[in-house]
């Protein structure tokens, strides 16, 4: 059997955001994918916005990697404190914001846990127009005073926002402050980013700024969003993740172990439909970004893959198909990687060597 090269196999897996690119139905998008030894490949197609003149998307372009924040930066961030012993997973998150609905000393929001925040469990709002209530610091305090009312475990964007102020205090520096590696940023130079939407409360074309209108208010960066990044860097992440060059054994151990039946520490695990595909292996962790952008680590295989596209330009309000599209990559990369006689050195760390 002749064995493809990771080039090869990148540019086959590819096939389903070439068609939509060509579509019409995403302006651009790259797939990377990398093993365990930092092999790594890329393929790019389309431009960084609708104008056919446009710049075309290369390994160089940014994308705004919306809430691939929550696991690329807030995830690490808090189990560094944990790491450090200033804090504990089962903390309640009011030990380390104390203003927080600080009138109500028992509001239930006051005893939600660090861990009930990171795996989604809080029971707190998906998402609120922050943006329309205040804007920098008064926005923050007005986040910590608010009357917050748990309910049913959902997806919380503003759970993320409230580790993100923990951060903040505890760090003593605004989050858009904190460490990211090489080809990750909170402010990528405009013209080298891929446009995500024409934004009406803003008044422009978003280029080199968050989409995330509260992420916006809150300074450029918070807990769920505002984190941009290169092929190459998301790619790079991903490795620091599988060769354990990017965090201590023990707080990579934490974030990989289940949290529930679809969570580890922010990351999804697999579920039936899930974005990652069937054909992963259950020791794979992912994440999606609201505006077309995704990673995956297969740790249990050796290899990993990052989709990102700017779906929401020019407008959100339109169907992409985006995720049948994040599936149809994975189980095509997934099955090539598969039948390609690579799969036992992925495993030992010697793919496509």
């Amino acid at each position: 059997m002749t064995t493809p090269s990771c080039a090869e196999i990148a540019a086959d897996a590819a096939a389903p955001l070439r068609d939509a690119v060509d579509q019409g139905r995403i302006p651009g998008g790259t797939l990377g994918i990398i093993t365990r030894d930092g092999t790594s490949a890329s393929v790019s197609f389309g431009r960084h916005t609708i104008d056919t003149s446009a710049t075309a998307v290369s390994t160089a372009t940014w994308f705004d990697l919306a809430s691939l924040t929550k696991v690329m930066v807030t995830v690490p961030a808090v189990l560094r404190l944990v790491s450090e012993g200033r804090i504990d997973l089962d903390d309640p998150i009011a030990r380390h914001l104390p203003t927080l609905n600080q009138t109500r000393p028992d509001a239930p929001v006051r005893a939600l846990t660090v861990r009930a925040l990171l795996t989604h469990q809080s029971g707190l709002a998906p998402v609120e127009p922050l943006y329309t209530w205040a804007a920098g610091a008064t926005l923050r305090q007005a986040i910590l005073q608010h009357d917050w009312s748990p309910g049913a475990p959902a997806y919380s964007d503003i759970g993320y926002i409230l580790l993100g102020l923990m951060i903040e205090r505890l760090t003593g520096g605004l989050f858009r402050s904190l460490p990211v590696g090489p080809g990750l940023t909170f402010s990528p130079p405009a013209a080298e980013t891929a446009a995500s939407e024409v934004c009406n409360w803003r008044g422009r074309t978003l280029q080199g700024e968050v989409h995330d209108e509260n992420a916006w208010a809150l300074g450029g960066a918070a807990g769920h969003a505002g984190l941009f990044g290169t092929v190459d860097g998301v790619l790079a992440f991903a490795l620091g993740m599988m060769d354990g060059t990017g965090m201590n054994p023990a707080a990579l151990a934490a974030m990989r172990t289940p949290q529930t039946d679809r969570r580890a520490l922010g990351w999804e695990r697999p579920y039936p439909l899930w974005t990652g595909g069937s054909l992963c292996s259950t020791g794979t962790l992912g994440h999606n970004g609201f505006t077309g952008t995704g990673l995956w680590i297969d740790f249990d295989r050796g290899y990993a893959w990052t989709l990102l596209t700017n779906r929401v330009h020019p407008t959100r309000h339109r169907d992409t198909g985006i995720m049948p599209l994040r599936r149809a990559v994975a189980n095509r990369l997934a099955a090539l990687i598969g039948q390609s006689a690579l799969l036992p050195a992925f495993q030992t760390g010697k793919g496509w060597a």
